[in-house]
């Protein structure tokens, strides 16, 4: 027997259904990717010790086909671990203050020698529609997996995607519980403010819906609604349009998030038990309240392997703007997310350059480099204004061919700034390849 058949026939005794070979077994596939991740962020202004961590990933992922007829059902596997190779700064024991490392999680004060992830997740098909419950990796504006360490964040709960007309995706979602990308624990999600491990709170209701539209080959258009339980709402609307120059081409991207306060967020009471967002409060009655408006514009120019980047972002009310965010690392939809900063605090408008070249234009495929700058000003707190900066360097080189073909080697450096962030010099190595099993 093929050895297609026995994992599916494994995983169908498993979950006690019948299933056609010829769509759940034939159109099923399993990869192995393999990561090895350096880490050593530097802080330059504080008394923290360097924070260096190394590790190597290994992630399965299985993906079958739909058993055949009107109604398909399929399943989705994932085993992630990683193993510690060197946590020799902070992440290698509980600092003063209580913070674990940057890569791994802490077993009994230490930073554990390996850990792992296990995902499972049933999907469902009609028609164009698919449903799939269980471990999620969500790529939405308003929620968006990380995957800047060892091993990527995860979530839990449903989605229901639907392609049912032409040019329009539909997506519709409840998120229960995310697993960090350096935790084994789900856990309820917060935002900053409210966060903290051990007084913070939490919520098990993030629900999200939106859609795109491609209302010509040139022009996208989107809408997406977030609801995080007791902490926000938020509204997006964006634009992306490809056009075609006589010379090169220019792209346009404009984003623009409204968000306001949810539930407990919204009173008084509420919100001093802890349901509060950061940022700048005019008033004693509104602290903590979720209030933000953030829009941005992003201009690309691209001719030959070069591209070309300006950009503002501008943030309006008196809140942060508001995403999930455990404390411990988050992806969001904004042209300024960098490496390390985000650039969302109250009132704070940024400026954003950037440069990156493809090498293949002059004969050297798979060789790729970038230069970002971001500069965020007028930063509002209770007493002052405030500034910060960073610029960021990446090269990336995957071997095109011979016996090393596909095998990646990534190196991402930071350098950030100002009077509203800890000053930090952070590089990462990344060795990664991608092996299909089937």
């Amino acid at each position: 027997m093929h050895r297609k058949s026995y994992i599916a026939l494994a995983i169908t005794l498993g979950v006690g259904q019948e299933v056609s070979a010829s769509g759940f077994i034939e159109d099923s596939k399993a990869t192995l990717e393999l990561r090895n991740f350096y880490f050593n962020q530097d802080t330059r202004n504080q008394s923290a010790p360097t924070d260096r961590e190394w590790g190597q990933a290994f992630m399965l992922n299985f993906q079958s086909g739909f058993t055949e007829g009107v109604f398909g059902a399929g399943l989705d596997l994932q085993a992630l671990y990683g193993v510690r190779l060197d946590a020799s700064g902070r992440a290698g024991k509980r600092g003063e203050d209580n913070t674990p490392g940057s890569v791994f999680p802490l077993s009994h004060g230490q930073a554990a020698n390996d850990f792992s992830k296990p995902g499972a997740t049933a999907k469902f098909r009609l028609s164009k529609t698919q449903l799939k419950v269980g471990t999620l990796m969500p790529k939405t504006p308003v929620l968006t997996y990380g995957d800047g360490r060892l091993l990527p964040q995860t979530f839990r709960g449903w989605q229901v995607e639907a392609k049912e007309f032409q040019d329009v995706n539909i997506i519709a979602g409840r998120i229960e519980q995310v697993v960090d990308r350096n935790s084994t624990n789900g856990q309820g999600m917060s935002i900053a403010g409210a966060n903290n491990p051990q007084k913070g709170k939490f919520s098990n209701q993030f629900y999200y819906s939106g859609a795109d539209y491609q209302a010509t080959t040139d022009l996208k258009l989107q809408y997406y609604y977030g609801s995080l339980e007791d902490f926000y709402q938020q509204h997006f609307l964006g634009l992306t349009h490809n056009w075609q120059l006589p010379v090169g081409k220019l792209k346009t991207d404009l984003r623009y998030f409204y968000s306001t306060s949810d539930g407990k967020n919204s009173s008084v009471e509420g919100r001093k038990e802890g349901y509060v967002s950061a940022g700048y409060f005019g008033g004693s009655a509104t602290v903590g309240k979720v209030d933000n408006r953030l829009w941005s514009s992003l201009f690309t120019y691209s001719l030959q392997g070069h591209s070309l980047s300006v950009g503002y972002q501008s943030t309006r009310g008196e809140s942060d703007f508001p995403h999930l965010n455990q404390g411990q690392g988050r992806t969001l939809y904004l042209i300024t997310n960098a490496q390390s900063l985000k650039f969302v605090n109250a009132g704070e408008d940024t400026t954003v350059a950037a440069y990156s070249y493809d090498f293949s234009n002059v004969g050297v495929s798979g060789l790729t480099s970038g230069f970002t700058y971001l500069s965020g000003r007028h930063i509002q707190t209770a007493t002052q204004t405030r500034s910060e900066w960073e610029h960021d360097f990446r090269i990336d080189y995957v071997f095109p061919q011979g016996p090393l073909k596909g095998l990646g080697l990534t190196w991402r450096n930071a350098v950030l700034r100002g009077n509203d962030s800890a000053d930090k010099d952070e590089s990462r190595l990344l060795v990664t390849y991608s092996l299909p099993i089937f």
